[in-house]
């Protein structure tokens, strides 16, 4: 179950309302899955939630208010407009994000060269967007993360 370390420098980057969150997540035993699922949202879009990275409906609110048994006076700070990317260094010292940021460092001219081939001159969108994350197991047993980026092709405007 993911948790934040409570001492650590990455608790100082977050809003005020993650300690809460973090906290009665961990109290209450639920994974992001399990709290995607209670307000029908995805586990990452939650995650994203936690984090300061995405903004809160009034559902939402309402929702994790109820599974986490936390006023919903409290999270109305997941409402105000996100100040996103302030929680991460580049180059990231996380191991598990480094090697997100060392996959686009090794790969993202390759991605680039094949979105362009298949979709034309343009970027792909990250507000029009979804992820998704899986698990797979291959014939020997071994666990395969499975990461889906999925974003709206925005063309580049001839002027």
């Amino acid at each position: 179950m993911a948790t934040v370390n409570t001492s650590g420098p990455i608790l100082q980057r977050l809003p005020s309302h993650a300690s809460a969150l973090f906290a009665s997540k961990a109290r209450k035993g639920l994974t992001f899955e399990d709290l995607g699922k209670a307000i029908n949202r995805d586990e990452v879009a939650v995650a994203a939630l936690f984090y300061g990275q995405a903004q809160a409906s009034a559902e939402d609110i309402a929702g994790l208010s109820d599974v986490l048994g936390i006023s919903q006076e409290l999270l109305q700070e997941l409402t105000d407009f996100p100040d996103r990317g302030h929680t991460v260094d580049l180059p990231p010292r996380e191991p598990l994000i480094y090697r997100l940021y060392e996959i686009v460092q090794n790969y993202g001219y390759a991605y680039k060269a094949v979105l362009n081939e298949k979709l034309g001159d343009g970027i792909m969108s990250a507000i029009s967007f979804t992820t998704k994350v899986d698990k797979e197991l291959d014939e020997q047993g071994n666990a395969w993360a499975v990461i889906t980026l999925r974003g709206k092709w925005l063309p580049y405007s001839r002027f």
